[in-house]
């Protein structure tokens, strides 16, 4: 647990410190000024959230119950943590009760919640691809954000070597962000965008990106495990998830990794898609851009005073403290919300506007 550097109170409104303000990887981070929201709480916090959320916001969910003094609860039994397509399908086909809903792009949130299922979201972080691999394999010495390509193309289609897992682009958005991350590695330091691509995924029938031989379908519960056993010798992932899950993983440049927003970058993510399969059965075309998580309280969240009080113990200096550990996550303050009229009075002075290329992306 992180120690206390402020505390977010639920009963007592308490002025969070201020002070300090830097920059890290293009994002402007400050301490929050705000003051924690007030209200009278019993009852449970929910959580539908990304999947590499899931050691990070219980951390956060704790140290929400611990500082209402035991008027709240947060048991596990009451998060979920999977992919970020198929939390916002529970809540919109399923009629899933959540007090915060948390995903992996900032996209989703608008595209498939809005205007129905919430009004409002607030991205709180950002955090790049790496690729998370088995340190005790010998093809993987001297791995660097050049070779690492090489090195896994080399492992993979070694006979008798293993596969490398890959994620479902279609109900976890590291799954198409793991397309682009190889498409992009392949623009920029071997030609082609199918350099790489090529030795992993091949085009199936109805246009869906299939894994070649060299892959195996995982899911983010079992893929740092198997990736420790070599029963996998890598994932292209989150380094939030390589870090809580304490992997070896080489960095990768700012644009393989999705976490660059100049210019450049965001002409380099618009040449790039691939499609998806829908929940009704259909296709849809995703186009690759920058990393970001967001969240929101959904309009027929059970608590939605509770689910705003751990918005904002997240945007916390308390809370950027447990979501940047180890280097997981690069923290966002003042949060961007893509309207922040719409956020409840209490998350206010949290959050401001998208900045603009956000916002075009958005449309």
């Amino acid at each position: 647990m992180v120690a206390k550097a402020v505390l977010v109170v639920i009963l007592v409104v308490v002025a969070a410190a201020a002070g300090g303000l830097g920059f890290v990887a293009g994002y402007e981070y400050k301490t929050s000024p705000a003051a924690s929201p007030a209200a009278t709480i019993n009852s449970t916090l929910s959580v539908l959230g990304a999947g590499t959320l899931d050691t990070l916001f219980p951390q956060l969910a704790s140290e929400l119950v611990n500082e209402s003094g035991g008027t709240i609860s947060a048991p596990v039994a009451a998060q979920t943590y999977e992919g970020s397509i198929d939390i916002t399908t529970a809540i919109t086909q399923t009629h899933a009760l959540t007090d915060v809903a948390a995903v992996a792009d900032y996209r989703l949130i608008p595209q498939m919640l809005e205007p129905t299922y919430a009004n409002y979201e607030i991205v709180f972080g950002t955090t790049p691809e790496v690729l998370a691999y088995n340190a005790s394999l010998p093809a993987f010495a001297g791995i660097n954000s050049t070779n690492w390509a090489q090195k896994l193309i080399a492992d993979v289609t070694t006979p008798g070597n293993r596969p490398m897992g890959i994620w479902n682009a279609s109900t976890d958005p590291n799954g198409y962000n793991e397309i682009f991350a190889m498409e992009l590695q392949g623009m920029l330091y071997n030609g082609s965008t199918s350099a790489i691509y090529s030795h992993f995924y091949t085009t199936g029938a109805d246009g869906v990106a299939v894994g070649t031989s060299n892959t195996i379908l995982e899911h983010e519960s079992q893929a740092a495990n198997l990736v420790k056993t070599g029963v996998i010798s890598a994932v292209i992932t989150y380094r939030s998830f390589a870090v809580v899950n304490d992997m070896s993983y080489v960095s990768f440049n700012p644009i393989v990794g999705l976490v660059a927003n100049n210019s450049t970058a965001l002409a380099d993510y618009a040449k790039l898609s691939t499609d998806i399969l829908t929940s009704t059965g259909g296709t849809q075309s995703v186009s690759a851009a920058p990393v970001l998580f967001s969240i929101t309280v959904p309009l027929n969240a059970p608590n939605p005073a509770l689910g705003a009080a751990f918005i904002h113990l997240l945007l916390s200096p308390q809370g950027s403290a447990i979501l940047s550990e180890g280097g997981a996550f690069t923290p966002i303050f003042p949060g961007w919300s893509n309207t922040p009229g719409a956020v409840p009075s209490v998350l206010a002075p949290d959050v401001t506007s998208l900045p603009t290329w956000a916002a075009t992306i958005l449309g």
